[in-house]
């Protein structure tokens, strides 16, 4: 179901017809967060949002109430929180009249907000606030931050901060409970449940006052440092078992790690979990603020009795099943105990960090004495999975300990072991990998009258049929357009395309991918994300958002729009050709257009870029084929960009076919050698595979500086042609690699590719003989002249070898009626 509310904005009709389409930009929400139950006026900061029409909400919980332009750059947006909201960091998106803009995120508190005064850097003046209130607050360079709160002898004091996760900026925080002498109580910096923000709590020895302190872990911070800072009663437990269960069950859970001791809470699990499902521990002073990630799986649970810390005291169990507990102390370890039969086969993962357990597992699979068959350390982070095929009917046992042999009362783990399942993981690729924070092109922004284009990938697990991809929902007037995506491929360009008089709207929607196959029904995921929080120069992000729709819009007209002229010819292995891209402008709009290749096939080359220059109508982007490109024919399409005076407007090209061949000429090249100065020839023999019509023409490519041939005419009946090479005096000596470029000619389009191969030697000359002087002889009786030796004959090439023993068998044959026997050389003995 999509939850969003669509708002009017009174004066924005008027304007619609005079903005050129371009994308919003959303930069920040402020403030970060509010308590759910409550109406909100929020911030919406960036760009080119005048003509807002809508804020796309991620999740259930919040409606928007109104909305306010107050300038391009701002907008006001007031939001209600239903009570039962869900607890924690919620997204959204503006659509204008012209785009979409990047996700940001707004978090949802159980607490009234209360926030910061300064002065409160010092001590003994700390700022003081109620109990059960969320403050929020800023850490400037060198700050300190104090808060003070009155609490009774046996109450439970709990400090959580929401800083590093709200995605303002780098900021790692770190909190204490002190008491009025300065004495730590309580500390908290990094957690494994809530990463570089941390929390901490006590119960409390005396009644008085408790000093509350805040600040960055290496004393830096600056305006941009925001938190949230979570003060009271509530209770902090830092584990949970179990740490799953099936959908719709109701359960018992163990909350522990609270410094009142366990807590103990009955619950009733959604019918489908997802990435932000959290179970939170409440109790009548408070719910816990961060909540455990908490799996939904339709197998039975097991949980550990404690006792199980070897072979002969495992817990048994049932597989398939999920096996539940801690490490409880330092160098134990954790057994449990199944029965499966041979050829059984099972994924096994221990999820410990995953749902904020400080846990570092190393899991294995063992017989029933306790022999390792298989064994995993850090297989999905931290966290441990492998796949075993059960080797023989009997009794298995599994056990789990932390890297290090550490272990504690919250070193809590979930081992599941399932049957292998099929599955999807599709996602929209990120246009800049280098930049993990660039949110560009995760959304679809399709001008009225026009298309869009975007890739979607698909990663299949355990099995390889064919995908028909699509999305679940699209706006009205939309369609879109996408070859099936075949096995051995994870990637499919898609092309949307909106009517002239499609509505502006738009809609979360996932990926869906469907086999081909309607009797093999295959579970798919959307899984995309948006990066916040980022430690430069390193590129660590610190602070996501995973999410699983995206935004697919109807925008205003773009002012222009391109197609590709498909090519009638195809593209030959080995060779190279030109795509034409056409441009049609909207009148007034002049600007340079850059179109890019959306996806280039597998084995083929396409150049990354190129421009329509300013007021014209066409481009080329040259594209070629490795000699091992497979030969078919392939889907994709053209992107393009251009400046429309508010920002950049994207669009696309229909889906077009390239096709791949193999090449209809092939030549097999002599080795040439020729003397600076002379000439010589470069024989080649002619294989056509593709008949065609005329003539082509073959130019020889490579040759050095100085050095010159022929381009040559042969048809389809040619069978063998020489290159006549003249060197200069000049022309560099040294073998040089040279190659043929077949060009023919077919309804005006041209198929060109490289063929044949060789090296052509260039020599230096041999010095002329010096004629040496020598004195008059004396006269003497004549003698009879010695005949001039005669002058060698020509090296004659291999081919004119063949030609002239052909010759002479044929008069041998001529003269006495039968060929002449070709001269066998002596065979070695």
């Amino acid at each position: 179901m999509l939850f969003r509310l669509v708002f009017s904005l009174c004066g924005l009709c008027g304007l619609c017809g005079e903005i050129l389409a371009a994308s919003p930009s959303l930069g920040g929400i402020q403030p970060r967060g509010a308590q759910r139950g409550t109406e909100v006026a929020l911030t919406f900061q960036g760009g080119r949002l005048a003509d807002a029409q809508e804020v796309l909400v991620y999740y259930p919980g919040i409606a928007v109430k109104k909305t306010e332009v107050v300038n391009d750059a701002t907008l006001k947006v007031t939001v209600a929180i239903s009570p039962d909201c869900r607890l924690g960091e919620h997204a959204f998106r503006v659509r204008t009249a012209t785009g979409v803009s990047d996700l940001r995120t707004f978090w949802v508190g159980a607490l009234p907000v209360v926030e910061e005064v300064e002065p409160n850097s010092e001590f003994d003046k700390p700022q003081p606030v109620p109990l059960n209130v969320t403050v929020h607050g800023v850490v400037q360079n060198e700050d300190v931050d104090y808060y003070v709160v009155e609490c009774k002898k046996g109450q439970r004091l709990s400090v959580e901060i929401e800083a590093m996760r709200l995605g303002v900026t780098f900021f790692d925080p770190y909190v204490a409970i002190l008491d009025s002498k300065r004495f730590e109580l309580a500390t908290g910096d990094d957690s494994p449940l809530t990463g570089q923000d941390g929390g901490c709590s006590v119960v409390i020895p005396a009644d008085g006052k408790y000093i509350v302190q805040v600040r960055e872990s290496a004393y830096g911070g600056n305006g941009a440092c925001q938190y949230r800072l979570h003060v009271g009663n509530f209770p902090r437990p830092t584990a949970v078992v179990p740490a799953g269960g099936r959908p719709n069950e109701e359960l018992e859970v163990t909350f522990l790690g609270d410094p009142t001791g366990p807590i103990k809470q009955k619950v009733k699990l959604p019918a489908t979990g997802d990435d932000h499902y959290r179970l939170h521990c409440q109790t009548p002073e408070g719910v816990h603020p961060a909540g455990f990630p908490f799996r939904i799986v339709n197998v039975p649970n097991t949980i550990a009795s404690g006792t199980n810390v070897s072979v002969a005291t495992a817990t048994a169990g049932a597989a398939p099943g999920a096996f539940n507990g801690v490490v409880a102390k330092p160098g134990e370890s954790s057994y449990f105990k199944f029965t499966a039969k041979k050829g059984e086969t099972y994924d096994i993962h221990c999820y410990a960090r995953r749902l904020g357990s400080p846990l570092d597992p190393v899991l294995f699979l063992g017989n029933a004495a306790g022999a390792a068959i298989v064994g995993n350390d850090d297989a999905i982070g931290p966290d441990s999975y492998f796949r075993s095929t059960i080797p023989a009917d009997g009794e298995y046992t599994l056990w789990v300990h932390d890297h290090l042999k550490k272990g504690g009362p919250d070193y809590f783990y979930r081992i599941e072991v399932t049957p292998i399942q099929p599955r999807v993981d599709a996602t929209i690729p990120k246009v800049d990998g280098n930049n993990p924070a660039n949110q560009e092109r995760q959304t679809v922004t399709v001008p009225r009258g026009g298309r869009a284009a975007s890739l979607v990938i698909a990663n299949r697990a355990d099995f390889g049929g064919p995908l028909v991809m699509g999305f679940e929902k699209l706006p009205a007037g939309v369609t879109l357009t996408a070859e099936t995506m075949e096995p051995g491929l994870n990637v499919v360009p898609v092309v949307f395309e909106a009517k002239p008089d499609a509505p502006a709207a738009g809609h979360l929607s996932a990926i869906t991918a469907t086999h081909t196959d309607p009797m093999a029904p295959i579970p798919s995921k959307t899984t995309l994300d948006a990066a916040f929080a980022i430690n430069q120069p390193g590129q660590t992000v610190y602070s996501r958002h995973v999410f699983d729709r995206t935004a697919v819009v109807v925008s205003e007209a773009a002012p222009y729009s391109i197609k590709v002229i498909e090519p009638k010819v195809p593209l030959v292995q080995n060779g190279s050709a030109n795509l034409r891209v056409v441009a049609k402008r909207a009148e007034g709009f002049k600007g340079a257009i850059t179109v890019f290749p959306l996806w280039t096939p597998p084995g083929m080359g396409i150049q990354g870029s190129a421009v329509i220059p300013e007021g014209q109508t066409e481009t080329l982007l040259p594209m070629n084929a490795a000699p091992n490109a497979a030969a078919r024919k392939w889907k994709t399409a053209v992107t393009a960009v251009a400046d429309a005076g508010k920002g950049p407007v994207w669009t696309s090209s229909q889906l077009f076919a390239l096709e791949v061949a193999a090449p209809f000429v092939t030549l097999t090249m002599e080795r040439p050698a020729v003397e600076q100065g002379k000439d010589t020839q470069l024989f080649c023999k002619v294989a056509v595979a593709t008949p065609f019509e005329g003539k082509a023409k073959v130019a020889l490519i490579g040759l050095p500086a100085k050095t010159t041939t022929q381009v040559i005419e042969i048809t389809k009946d040619t069978k063998e042609f020489a290159f006549p090479i003249v060197a200069d005096k000049t022309s560099p000596v040294g073998q040089h690699n040279v190659f043929a470029q077949v060009i023919i000619d077919r309804g005006g389009e041209q198929i060109a590719g490289n063929t044949g191969g060789t090296q052509l030697r260039i020599d230096v000359p041999l010095p002329p003989k010096v004629a040496v002087a020598t004195p008059t002889p004396a006269p003497m009786t004549p003698k009879p002249a010695t005949p001039t030796p005669p002058t060698p004959p020509k090296r004659l090439t291999r081919l004119e070898q063949l030609r002239l023993e052909a010759e002479e068998r044929e008069k041998a044959a001529a003269a006495g009626g039968q060929p002449a026997p070709k001269k066998e050389e002596p065979k070695k003995p």
